[in-house]
């Protein structure tokens, strides 16, 4: 047998060194967004949390991430991220579904219902199964190409803030309150006139007298010196609200490998339990700081005046669930499901908003 010419064993061992090279990474390139800025903490945790989280669980395989992070309306407005993320602008981001009431009117059922949880945790944790045990819950999302990820945000239990003191429904009578998205309807009802807005504009609109009031959470009022202008403090327990999640954009989101995907939901995972770690602490500090000095009053409204106002409203539930069932949506379903479930970890209700 003739021997192997030189150029043939030089052609072989390259060969064999290629495929011992280890392959480079695949870099994917992705933007990440929310129209607030990094002070709020489900901002802070998309850069603190989330991204750090989906980088560890890749390292060491094929796949890596080049971060693009587009916070503070530099991409999307508040209330814009479901579209930027429909659009393709971006591929990952926070979409608060409170500021989509129409587009996503099944993620607003804590909203339709007030007087639930004050526990944030607990609302997640309700919310999240949701999404896995009813269909509909996740194709709502996949109506605007947006991929659930399970991480959410629970806003902290909402209390009113007014110039002027409330110790009965009956304070409220012609009284201008401000509140944000679908909670003006926790207003209906009561004698006070409902005004919708948000937190840019409060301070400005209650010391200048456009609004008596707001509807608020302790987290959002104290960085906002709500106290100052609104010193009476009402702890209405009107619960802890959902307010959105972590979505990527659905198309771009299947076209990655079950690596990825899975890298992705562990960051949404990651990113809910380091939310509540740090809301929790937040919460206690920002009801310090509304209250230090002593130049504000705290009164939390009787279990009887609660049910009372609960009871003054409208079934704005009901209004809602038929509202979704007649496009065609889970809104029913949607809600039995969620009140039964906060009947099942004990929590009372002053009105069973499943009662129809």
């Amino acid at each position: 047998m003739r021997p192997a010419s030189k150029s043939a064993f030089l052609t072989l061992t390259l060969l064999v060194g290629a495929t011992t090279i280890p392959a480079e990474a695949e870099t994917i390139r992705s933007t990440v967004i929310n129209g607030h800025p990094q002070s709020f903490l489900w901002v802070k945790h998309l850069s603190e949390t989330f991204i750090p989280t989906v980088d560890a669980v890749l390292k060491g395989t094929d796949y890596s991430f080049d971060w693009t992070e587009a916070y503070g309306g530099t991409l999307a407005a508040v209330g814009g991220e479901l579209e930027a993320i429909e659009d393709g602008l971006a591929e990952v981001g926070v979409v608060s579904t409170l500021f989509n009431p129409t587009s996503l009117p099944l993620q607003n059922v804590t909203y339709f219902t007030p007087f639930g949880t004050p526990d944030p945790e607990l609302i997640l944790q309700v919310i999240d199964n949701l999404h896995a045990v009813i269909p509909g819950m996740t194709e709502s999302w996949h109506e605007y190409d947006a991929e659930y990820l399970g991480g959410g945000i629970a806003l902290d239990n909402y209390l009113l803030m007014t110039n002027f003191p409330v110790e009965s429904v009956n304070d409220l009578q012609g009284r201008r309150i401000a509140a944000p998205g679908p909670s003006v309807n926790w207003l209906e009802g009561t004698g006070a006139v409902g005004v919708a807005g948000n937190l840019t504009t409060y301070y400005n609109d209650l010391q200048t007298g456009v609004f008596d009031g707001v509807i608020v959470f302790p987290t959002a009022a104290a960085p906002a010196r709500l106290q100052e202008v609104a010193p009476h403090i009402t702890i209405t327990n009107f619960g802890a609200q959902y307010a959105g999640s972590v979505v990527a954009n659905k198309s771009w989101f299947d076209a990655q490998p079950e690596v990825v995907q899975e890298a992705l939901r562990e960051g949404g995972r990651a990113f809910s339990e380091a939310y509540l770690d740090e809301q929790a602490e937040r919460i206690e500090a920002s009801m310090h700081t509304l209250t230090e000095g002593g130049s504000t009053t705290v009164t939390e409204l009787s279990k009887e005046e609660r049910t009372r106002w609960a009871e003054a409203l409208p079934q704005i539930a009901e209004a809602w669930a038929s509202d979704a069932d007649a496009r065609g949506l889970a809104g029913s379903e949607v809600l039995d499901a969620y009140v039964s479930a906060l009947k099942e970890a004990g929590v009372e209700l002053p009105r069973d908003w499943s009662d129809r």
